[in-house]
């Protein structure tokens, strides 16, 4: 059986998520259905058709076995997230660093999440630190928002968190300035919003900046593409730690830069 799948969901209901390899093409059937018998929470088999594409990050998907709902409600560290990995990105292989970003914020620190999903981050760090004052959680798919407003309800934490529908280039305006944090846990072009990430935070702040990198040098593209980002922004910033996160396929893993900045003058 294919050792590559994820599965999302709970002990409930939950979907299975396979990557087939060259050497499994044709027998996704028999693959899904051993799934299927060996753990009795999944009722759907989903098979990657695409990798991940556009701005709202989803994936094409074919249902190989079981139930064409594939909503599920996924639990981990203590809170809920309902989503459909259809609709909605979401990976469940970042519960792990999604807690340590959550243990990093500090009481009373004034947060942007951008890239938001259907709030996995958001939430983490408002069930983690309850002292934070607020937490701004962006996402342009409209699915995702949806999604992102229950999850919020169910998790009892709607005066902490904030969900926004939009750009992050035109959505993160009206808290520039304002925020002491800002995760940004998109790992293809995020540098590109990096100057929003600046303006949005005080005269000092921290941001989170999450990339691909490849072996021999993980960190060495994320570092160069901060340096790039922000050579005409008048800061100065120290890359204060460096993480892998978790591999995406041979030698390439997502990682994790972050960045205490110091604003020189204010950024208009």
């Amino acid at each position: 059986m294919s050792k590559s799948f994820d599965i999302i969901g709970s002990k409930e209901k939950a979907v299975a998520i396979i990557e087939i390899s060259d050497e499994e093409v044709g027998k996704e059937r028999e693959i899904a259905e051993k799934i299927l018998k060996e753990h009795n929470n999944v009722r759907s088999v989903l098979k990657k058709e695409s990798a991940r594409r556009g701005d709202y990050r989803t994936r094409q998907y074919k249902l190989i076995a079981g139930d064409e709902n594939t909503e599920v409600l996924h639990k981990e560290h203590g809170y809920a997230l309902k989503l459909d990995p259809q609709k909605a990105y979401f990976s469940n292989r970042e519960s792990t660093e999604r807690q340590r970003v959550a243990k990093l914020v500090k009481a009373g620190e004034f947060v942007m999440v951008m890239f938001a999903g259907v709030g996995p981050y958001a939430i983490a760090i408002a069930k983690t630190q309850p002292d934070v004052d607020k937490i701004i959680a962006v996402e342009i798919n409209p699915d995702a928002v949806e999604y992102m407003k229950h999850n919020v309800r169910i998790n009892k934490i709607s005066h902490k968190i904030v969900p926004v529908l939009g750009d992050v280039r035109m959505a993160c305006e009206r808290w520039y300035g304002k925020c002491d944090r800002v995760v940004m846990p998109l790992p293809l072009g995020a540098e590109d919003f990096l100057d929003v990430a600046v303006k949005c935070l005080r005269n000092e702040g921290i941001i989170h900046f999450y990339n691909w990198g490849e072996e021999p040098d993980l960190f060495s593209k994320a570092v160069e593409l901060v340096k790039k980002s922000l050579k005409d922004e008048k800061v100065e910033y120290e890359i204060t730690d460096k993480r892998v996160v978790l591999p995406y396929s041979p030698r390439k893993y997502k990682v994790c830069v972050e960045v205490k900045f110091k604003k020189l003058k204010q950024v208009k």
